[in-house]
């Protein structure tokens, strides 16, 4: 008869793992990590390269007319046929919206739907973060890739009114309005397009809905500007009819508030309109904001 096996017993190694004993960090350190990762997961920085293909594409897009006005611009004023810019920066953004509304409709949903598909937004709120700093993070890396994404271009043509040797003083001027518009295009088209992305797990869904919004208005109100302002020569309800548009709202802002050039049919007709105008932008973006921290309060840890 065989003897009974013993039965395993377990040893313990001690292979030098320490604990923590270094300073924690807190809610603001998250937050930075996750504004910094929401951000370059914007240009698709640290994912796959088949994921950078889109965002990297379209800043390339976004660059290359800027690229050739500004060598246009140098050409042309050395030969004394161009004596200012072929096109206002401040109109920049207006032009190349094909390219914006792509990147905005491709990097939203990149930026919080994968978030819901996979179900990663627990994690994030098990650790010292509230929902608050999460949309603050996630608005403002949105906010922030949108608007160097009109930035660098506006800049590329800037430094090409400087080389034609074209008055410093008014093209700094003009380069200032065009980056304060900047400034209001990404707070206002990433707080709607955020919201929009966030209602769905869904990438798919999202990319749709947000073209669908920024395509959709955008026509609509451009054809009925051209129907009411050229057609009935009623320029000023064409103007008023600018709020019902992201793009036509910001440009709206831009040409009263900041003095620039409408690239519009027409811009704000009056004081009153143009006070409108610049409050119903700000309560895009409040309310964008607000809606997403209440969104992400339904969120089940």
């Amino acid at each position: 008869m065989n003897p009974p096996s013993e039965s395993p017993t377990g040893v313990i190694h001690d292979i030098g793992y320490r604990g923590y004993e270094g300073p924690r960090l807190g809610r603001r350190a998250v937050a930075r990590a996750l504004f910094v990762h929401s951000l370059r997961g914007v240009f698709g920085l640290g994912r796959s390269g088949r994921s950078k293909v889109l965002p990297i594409g379209m800043f390339v897009l976004m660059c290359l007319p800027a690229v050739v006005l500004a060598t246009v611009t140098v050409v042309g004023a050395g030969q004394g046929v161009v004596t200012q810019p072929p096109l206002a920066y401040s109109s920049y953004a207006m032009v190349m919206q094909a390219a914006i509304a792509i990147f905005l409709a491709t990097q939203a949903p990149q930026a919080v739907s994968l978030d819901l598909r996979f179900n990663t937004v627990p994690l994030y709120f098990s650790r010292p973060l509230e929902r608050i700093d999460y949309v603050t993070a996630k608005y403002a890396a949105l906010a922030a890739g949108v608007f160097i994404l009109l930035a660098v271009p506006i800049i590329v043509m800037y430094a090409g009114a400087l080389l034609a040797e074209f008055s410093f003083g008014g093209e700094t001027s003009d380069v200032a309005v065009a980056l304060g518009g900047a400034v209001l295009y990404s707070l206002v088209l990433s707080g709607l397009c955020l919201l929009i992305a966030s209602t769905t797990s869904r990438r798919g869904f999202g990319v749709a809905a947000i073209i669908t919004v920024l395509a959709l208005s955008y026509t609509v109100v451009t054809v009925l500007q051209g129907i009411v302002g050229h057609g009935q020569n009623d320029m000023a309800t064409a103007g008023w009819l600018g709020l019902f548009s992201p793009m036509t709202l910001v440009d709206g802002v831009q040409a009263w508030a900041l003095g620039a050039d409408p690239s519009t049919i027409a811009g704000p007709p009056n004081d009153v309109a143009g006070i409108v105008f610049c409050l119903v932008a700000l309560a895009v973006i409040a309310g964008c904001f607000r809606l997403l921290v209440f969104r992400y309060r339904k969120v089940k840890l």
